[in-house]
């Protein structure tokens, strides 16, 4: 029995159409599988954040008693927490402040500017807004020029700037940090 032409190309394209939707299948179950494996490494990616997030606030106190007196660990504390909840990755883009103590690029100016006039070859860039280490360093620097030194003038003057002691604006912020310090 010979097959005719249109036997033998009705039989190759149905091959070639059940190639093509065996190819199709095993393509959607292996990008299936792949999304499954990238929501488990997403899941994985979650818990480490969260994980580094807990060591990381174990470990504040630490960097917190290398730059500040134990006058002022409550103050920071506090700014901290109200700036933060501690969170090194806190961003708010609507202002561009970034870190634990919400800085804005403004303030990395403001504090080379400071260290310039003392003539340091220490300079901030706006990436050391995310370490909570240089975030306390600019910090304590920004603070000690100013003569920031009631908790009152460092939480209203981190606020509102240099004159923020005169900004009726500071008052909501300075009760917010009062009561974390009270409380």
């Amino acid at each position: 029995m010979v097959k005719s032409n249109n036997d033998q190309i009705y039989f190759s394209t149905t091959a070639i159409i059940l190639l093509i939707l065996a190819l199709i299948f095993i393509v959607n179950k292996a990008s299936n599988k792949v999304d499954q494996l990238q929501h488990k490494i997403d899941n994985r990616n979650l818990i480490i954040d969260s994980l580094n997030h807990e060591i990381d606030t174990l470990h504040w106190e630490k960097e917190i008693f290398d730059y500040n007196n134990s006058k002022n660990n409550k103050i920071l504390s506090a700014i901290m927490f109200v700036e933060s909840s501690y969170n090194n990755l806190a961003y708010n883009s609507s202002e561009d402040a970034v870190g634990c103590l919400q800085i804005r690029k403004c303030m990395v100016d403001d504090v080379n500017r400071i260290l310039k006039r003392k003539k340091s070859q220490i300079k901030f860039k706006y990436n050391d807004r995310w370490s909570r280490h240089k975030s306390i360093q600019m910090f304590e620097i920004y603070r000690k020029y100013y003569n920031l030194n009631t908790y009152e003038k460092i939480a209203r003057g981190w606020n509102g700037g240099p004159t923020g002691l005169h900004k009726p604006s500071t008052f909501s912020y300075w009760n917010k940090v009062k009561n974390r310090i009270n409380g």
